[in-house]
């Protein structure tokens, strides 16, 4: 219910930001600027549409989760007063979700709100791309961990060990070879070739690092399965900003503008900007709620503490990650009441922590209203031109890049700064 109000609320911030349905609803609409004027919405509902809309909205969104995230710490047990309010009074958080961003259009002293407002959005959205970035570097080194347990049983899991790290490099090699031939020419492309270079040697490094003896020592279980997922999501990353990064132009030699250090086919896939952009946003918010959903679990809020289950109790397994995690013999009492199944399984607390869930849905909340309004290009932004290069996502995404290398790199490299200290990654 929680990621259902999530993903309304997103799609009226989608479709602020689209000129073609403010458009289209002042064609279809009938007394269309009388209903404007009604609501005081301006003449044309312009005080409805645009960036300091989707800005009001998203304030209404990240204040509902954030109340809720004050009202649900420390709730440890599920049949607690708080608890029952957590998971339920659905229609009620609903009229309240609604108020909250009504409300925010009501705020004095609108430009000193925006523009605070904005630096706080900014800061939530970097701090939810760091908190994935620490979930993905968990997730490689707890897949790493568990088919090394099979190992020491089966001599199977060393060769799907040794399968599937091979194909994730031979992903990895192949991706920085096409970008080095998609996005560079002889001449010009400074840019490209100098972060192509600059990430793949980041790759090349921290494998080094995963397999030398001193790292070993101290971490028998780095390997280059880790290293491997680190270099794909590099690569990934790397292909994602220089799409993202606005294009060079220089004159040829009949002094005209032509592009370049941007694959040709591009431009054509481009042309129908609607389907691109309904896809791809479509695409980019259901990430950002399996993030949201995935990094509340019980698992995942313990490993942003650095509590990792041991490798004694790793039962090796393909779908690991949809599988508990050392609860598999804990007790579950299931219990039905209002329509919804509540599962109480309390041997270590909430199946997972209310807090925390409400915290991530509220960053989520302002990385959206960051990404739907293109960060800092917010005055000239369009949901059509969802997919326009801007140097402000370039940058954020290979920021995002170096970041989660040198996660990776500071967990291979603790323990030997911190010797006295005890790792369990």
């Amino acid at each position: 219910m929680y990621a259902l109000y999530f993903i309304l609320v997103t799609i009226i911030c989608c479709i602020m930001m689209s000129t073609t349905v403010a458009n289209e609803m002042k064609v279809h609409i009938p007394f269309y600027e009388q209903l404007c004027k009604g609501i005081q919405a301006g003449d044309m509902c312009e005080k409805l549409v645009g960036y300091s809309a989707v800005y009001k909205v998203c304030f209404g969104m990240a204040c509902f989760f954030f109340l809720f995230f004050l009202f649900t710490i420390k709730i440890n047990n599920s049949k607690s007063c708080r608890a029952y309010v957590h998971n339920g009074f659905w229609f009620i958080k609903l009229i309240l979700l609604a108020a909250m961003c009504s409300g925010a259009f009501f705020i004095p002293d609108q430009d000193t709100f925006l523009n605070a407002w904005r630096y706080v959005g900014a800061t939530g959205g970097f701090l939810f791309i760091a908190i994935q970035l620490i979930l993905l570097v968990e997730f490689a080194h707890k897949w790493n961990k568990n088919w090394t347990a099979g190992a020491n049983h089966k001599q199977l899991w060393n060769g799907l060990l040794a399968l599937v790290t091979l194909v994730l490099y031979s992903v990895a090699v192949a991706a920085l070879i096409v970008m080095a031939v998609l996005y560079t020419r002889s001449e010009g492309c400074t840019y490209n070739k100098i972060l192509i270079g600059v990430n793949g040697g980041l790759c090349l490094f921290v494998s080094l690092v995963a397999i030398s003896p001193c790292v070993q020592n101290r971490q028998p279980h780095s390997g280059l399965l880790q290293s491997g997922v680190i270099s794909c999501y590099v690569m990934y990353l790397t292909f994602s900003a220089l799409s993202s990064k606005p294009p060079e132009t220089i004159l040829d030699e009949n002094n005209q503008n032509i592009t370049i250090c941007v694959p040709e086919f591009s431009q054509g896939l481009h042309r129908d900007e609607n389907l691109v952009t309904g896809l791809g946003t479509t695409i980019l918010f259901c990430c950002i709620l399996y993030s949201c959903l995935t990094s509340t679990t019980r698992a995942s809020s313990e490993a942003l503490r650095g509590i990792y289950a041991t490798p004694e109790t790793e039962v090796a397994r393909c779908c690991f990650c949809c599988m508990p995690d050392g609860d598999a013999d804990a007790e579950e009492h299931t219990e039905k009441r209002g329509g919804q199944t509540v599962i109480y399984d309390e041997k270590k607390g909430t199946v997972y922590s209310y807090a925390y869930f409400h915290f991530v849905f509220f960053l989520a909340s302002l990385y959206v209203m960051m990404t739907v309004t293109h960060w800092f290009h917010y005055e000239s932004a369009q949901i059509e031109k969802f997919f326009t290069g801007t140097w402000s996502i370039f940058w954020i995404k290979m920021v995002s890049c170096w970041v989660c290398v040198f996660l990776y790199l500071w967990t291979l490299i603790a323990p030997l700064c911190c010797p006295t200290r005890q790792f369990s990654v």
